[in-house]
């Protein structure tokens, strides 16, 4: 059985609720990558490894739902399919809020400057980096709105590996920089679910 974002009507909602979640990524992306140069010690890479991932977990994904279909859901597969929408728009509406609530400081690569402050409003009150925890959210969407096993792990796992190594390299330009007050910010937030990791 097809992928349910790969037949009608469910396809019109997948495919707009898709490309209005990344179009913005993109564009932020496409913005901030060519800087990289100029910090890459702060970055370390992860600007890439990130990118990369990224566009890897969307192929297997896709790839996993189309070619593995031993792995699709056996039963619940619209409602899955429905959770999955719904967790991509929730993922791309707390991307946008961290995307204001940073401003100027929400980069596409890794570059922290002496006078910054450390954010600790909104959703960083509570995280330490609530934008990729927003990524992970919307790439599980994508992987149960596939509704495959395999699509769901491709889709969460190597994102999250991607983002592991990219909070060690901004949290350790973060503390380099902005010392106690980011040290005092981190000892009291966790990385990526409240009050749990």
């Amino acid at each position: 059985m097809r992928p349910l974002p790969f037949l009608w009507p469910y396809s019109v909602v997948f495919w707009t609720v898709f490309f209005w979640a990344f179009l913005i990524e993109a564009r932020l992306v496409a913005t901030g990558v060519p800087t990289e140069r100029q910090n890459r010690s702060q970055d370390a890479g992860s600007v890439w490894i990130v990118i990369l991932a990224n566009y890897l977990a969307m192929f297997l994904a896709f790839f996993y739902a189309v070619r593995a279909r031993q792995f699709n859901f056996t039963s619940g597969r619209l409602v899955a399919f429905w959770c999955g929408i719904a967790l991509i728009i929730a993922g791309s509406l707390l991307r946008r809020h961290c995307f204001q609530i940073l401003g100027q400081y929400f980069t596409a690569v890794v570059q922290v400057r002496a006078n910054q402050p450390v954010i600790d409003v909104g959703a960083y009150r509570l995280l330490r980096h609530p934008s990729y925890t927003a990524g992970l959210i919307m790439f599980a969407g994508i992987g149960l709105a596939l509704g495959n096993w395999a699509s769901l792990v491709a889709a969460v796992v190597i994102p999250w590996a991607a983002y592991a190594y990219r909070v060690r390299a901004e949290e350790r330009a973060l503390l380099a920089t902005l010392g106690e007050p980011y040290r005092a910010y981190m000892r009291r937030t966790k990385r990526f679910i409240p009050y749990v990791i």
